[in-house]
């Protein structure tokens, strides 16, 4: 069997079971009255979105889980390869356990906003500090299973950071779990975005031949793919922080499981525009005494507000994510970023 049937294997496995608990979980969040809180500071015609079923993550959370752990298993007997690698399969392990961790963040903060019906659950300082230990629990298990603290760095080649590897590391993590977080924020857009940036690490983990992590990545994808099914507008149910912060940490987890996680400055263009229009526009606020860049962040939000439905954001921003994913393809294969 070739080495790509095991991650065809896993998208599909992770799509059917994402998409399958959608019809099961749908209805059960609406009999629970788990329903989204729209703020008041958002667009005006976001209120029909009202009490739509929240926490929509939990379906590729667990579809994503199990086609890992089938596929792995299934190549793992089929092979000696990726088996006796004790670092690969922590990279793995790890990396899906930093993600679980990071939804399980996420449903206690979706939880919360849920009972207090409101859009605010944990403080901003509690997630901090939870996505700041879950960041160095993660890089510290990685050290034990002898991963090191050098990392690539495009032109230059590869270069050691020491302690400061950790430092940088763990602010890179949790800015973009963060920078994820703040992509969902209309129908369709974090997971469609996710699932092409899952796709290209795919092809790089095939390139080269961390199988484990093709695997990986591989679920994410189609995981995404699943929830879209029933995330594409009109949403019938929102990921919530659950599947918004677990999509944070997959994303970090393949790009340091590569060891490349400067790759994540291409690849993820669209979250790092998210993010720095936010840290732009709260900034200049302050500054300004109440001016405004955009007209309303994260910058989707902006678009929206231009006029922009919210189907062409997301494939616009679907397209650039694609694009900039063959660019950090080609940026690969010449060596600029091996």
């Amino acid at each position: 069997m070739t080495t790509g049937i095991w991650s065809f294997e896993a998208a599909l496995i992770s799509f059917i079971i994402s998409s399958l608990i959608g019809s099961k979980l749908i209805p059960f969040l609406v009999k629970v009255k788990c329903g989204q809180t729209i703020k008041e500071i958002g667009p005006s015609w976001h209120k029909n979105k009202q009490n739509t079923p929240t926490m929509g993550g939990i379906m590729f959370i667990f579809g994503s889980l199990t086609a890992i752990a089938v596929s792995c298993v299934c190549y793992m007997m089929a092979t000696e390869d990726f088996m006796y690698n004790k670092l690969k399969i922590a990279q793995v392990v790890a990396g899906y356990a930093m993600a679980f961790i990071y939804g399980a963040i996420g449903f206690v903060d979706d939880f919360i906003s849920i009972r207090k019906k409101r859009n605010l659950g944990l403080t901003p300082k509690q997630k901090l500090v939870l996505q700041f230990v879950t960041a160095f629990l993660y890089l510290f298990v990685l050290r034990i299973f002898g991963d090191d603290t050098s990392t690539v760095i495009p032109f230059v080649g590869l270069v050691n950071l020491g302690f400061f590897y950790y430092i940088i590391s763990a602010v890179v993590i949790v800015g973009i779990v963060n920078a994820v977080n703040l992509t969902d924020g209309i129908d369709g857009l974090n997971g469609s975005v996710t699932m092409f940036v899952a796709a290209f690490f795919m092809v790089m983990a095939g390139v080269t031949g961390f199988q484990g992590m093709n695997i990986y990545c591989a679920a994410i994808a189609g995981g995404c793919l699943g929830f879209l099914v029933w995330n594409f507008n009109p949403a019938k149910i929102f990921m919530g922080d659950t599947g918004s912060l677990f999509l944070g940490g997959a994303v970090c987890a393949m790009a340091f499981g590569l060891d490349l996680p400067i790759l994540l400055l291409p690849l993820g263009i669209i979250y790092l525009c998210e993010m720095f229009s936010v840290i732009l526009q709260v900034s200049y606020f302050k500054a300004t005494h109440g001016k405004r860049i955009f007209k309303m962040t994260p910058i989707h939000h902006h678009f929206e507000m231009s006029g922009w439905n919210e189907v062409k954001i997301v494939i616009v921003f679907s397209s650039v994510t694609f694009v900039m994913g063959i660019l950090t393809m080609l940026l690969f294969l010449f060596g600029v970023v091996k």
